[in-house]
């Protein structure tokens, strides 16, 4: 009698691959400075674009936990390391070494948009590591865990979460680092603030509804007959 391979449930399938896609995404978007407007007591409020695809990590890496527990989740974060390793090795090769066509003008600006120091590399592969971790733990742990409280767990995995992603992105990538227009070193407490509070109020926006449509949508995927 053959062993037969556990077939793999359609949402962890349909998760995981969206999961890789985002991975990559997040830093192609990175390089867009999304402006959020003007907000009451905090004046006009801007981030990186890159944050709206991760937080779509966070809502995915909190469905897979509830729906398939915490070392499930755990391994979609691990895993999520090859496509971001991959596309950074790639681009470096494409911008780097691929020489362009005679006729493409394009270099410099596909560089500058897509290329982003060794530094910022290092400093967004910790701080994806670390904060979805986080966010996996948390979710799982609070209020309860698996079952319970889902939008509320979701909601303050989130948070503390992106805080700890900020500081940790921020910190690597700029300390030490020298403004080359006012000659002073990067303000990075300030950088800090602005990109913390802006997270925050992303994720109080995208989360709630994110977490329960994908768990919702976990659900519908696995008893729809294959």
């Amino acid at each position: 009698m053959q062993n037969q391979t556990p077939m793999i449930p359609r949402s962890l399938f349909a998760f995981s691959l969206l999961y890789g896609g985002l991975c990559v995404l997040a830093g192609v978007l990175g390089p867009k400075v999304a402006a959020l407007g003007e907000w009451p007591l905090l004046g006009n409020l801007a981030v990186e674009s890159g944050i709206f695809a991760f937080l779509l990590l966070v809502i995915l890496g909190s469905a897979v936990s509830e729906l398939f527990g915490q070392a499930t989740a755990n391994t979609l974060v691990r895993f999520g390391f090859v496509p971001l390793i991959v596309s950074m090795v790639l681009l470096w090769i494409v911008i780097n070494k691929v020489p362009p066509a005679s006729f493409w003008g394009n270099q410099a600006a596909f560089a500058l948009i897509l290329g982003q120091g060794m530094r910022m590399q290092f400093a967004g592969l910790i701080s994806y590591g670390t904060s979805q971790t986080l966010n996996v733990y948390l979710f799982s742990r609070l209020l309860g865990g698996q079952g319970k409280a889902l939008i509320l767990r979701a909601w303050i995995a989130s948070l503390l979460s992106q805080i700890v992603d900020t500081v940790i992105f921020i910190t690597i990538s700029f300390y030490g680092v020298v403004d080359q227009t006012s000659g002073k070193l990067m303000p990075i407490g300030e950088i800090m603030e602005g990109q913390i509070v802006s997270k925050l109020i992303l994720s109080t926006i995208m989360v709630p509804p994110g977490i329960w449509l994908f768990v919702q949508l976990g659900r519908w995927l696995d008893r729809k007959p294959a």
